[in-house]
């Protein structure tokens, strides 16, 4: 059975007080996929009508970004409004439960909201981003820091902002097309949808205050539990943003715990190699 686009449905949810945006196709139980920075639900764009044959997919965008509202305040993008957002968005579809398969910043968002709300997962699929604990510690070691140099840029005022938006948005389209081994996974189109949500008003402002505000960089030493949600990591191994390394140790966190790697493959692994993406996440999930 062939699902196209022409099925996508664009809907709107309130959910702790602000309206998201997202793409639904599909019926089913659930899975809510998160994007990452700097895209939107437009990330999932191979995935949504795959999983669509079992699932309700529903692929939203993030507070801030793209279609979502962007609260203007600091103090909304906080890890707690976050969990909260998807908390909304479970509920408010009418589900009990959901698988969540998350990417990037959508994944930091993810495994937060597992150790907060495991009862509500059935699975987790996280795409390109460490454990919380491996992240940290990984964080203050020279080798990440030097491919980690935007997280702490993005602390300041305004430079950030203006670093993004100069020459026609010229740094969004680094971001994809610079990082992607195949380059072909990033046509003209693909970069120009991706500088169009960046441009709306609010959005850019928005995105780094994820990195302003959501991180909590000084969590160093925090102890974390062993979650019971059964997770698949997938991972492109030439992402340059973030090391292999930062995976290695990440079954000591989770009972139920699986890993893929994918060679020659950037960050932007679910945009770059789809079909593997997919392959994985059906044997992970059995359907």
């Amino acid at each position: 059975m062939s699902m196209s686009e022409n099925s996508w449905k664009h809907e709107y949810i309130t959910t702790n007080n602000i309206k998201l945006h997202y793409v639904t196709q599909g019926s089913g139980p659930l899975m809510l996929m998160l994007h990452g920075f700097p895209e939107y639900w437009y990330s999932w764009r191979h995935q949504i009508p795959e999983f669509a044959r079992d699932y309700q997919v529903v692929a939203v965008d993030l507070r801030g970004y793209n279609d979502s509202d962007k609260p203007t305040k600091n103090s909304a993008y906080v890890m707690n409004e976050f969990i909260q957002d998807i908390k909304g968005v479970i509920q408010g579809l009418g589900y009990e439960k959901c698988v969540l398969v998350a990417h990037d910043w959508g994944g930091i968002i993810a495994w937060n909201f597992a150790y907060t709300y495991p009862e509500v997962l059935e699975k987790l699929i996280v795409l390109n981003i460490p454990h919380p604990a491996k992240f940290i510690e990984g964080l203050w070691t020279w080798k990440q820091l030097q491919k980690s140099w935007y997280v702490f840029f993005f602390q300041l005022p305004f430079f950030p902002e203006q670093y993004l938006r100069a020459s026609n948005y010229q740094k969004i389209e680094e971001i994809f097309a610079g990082m992607a081994i195949d380059k072909t996974a990033f046509p003209p189109e693909v970069i120009e949808a991706y500088k169009q949500a960046a441009a709306k008003p609010g959005a850019l402002t928005a995105m780094i205050n994820y990195y302003r505000n959501g991180l909590d960089l000084k969590s160093r030493g925090r102890s974390w539990d062993i979650l019971s949600v059964p997770t698949l990591m997938i991972w492109g191994e030439e992402d340059t943003a973030l090391g292999k390394e930062l995976t290695y140790g990440t079954e000591a966190y989770v009972r139920d715990f699986q890993i893929k790697y994918i060679p020659n493959c950037s960050h932007w692994v679910q945009q770059e190699q789809p079909i593997l993406v997919n392959q994985y996440m059906r044997e992970f999930l059995g359907v």
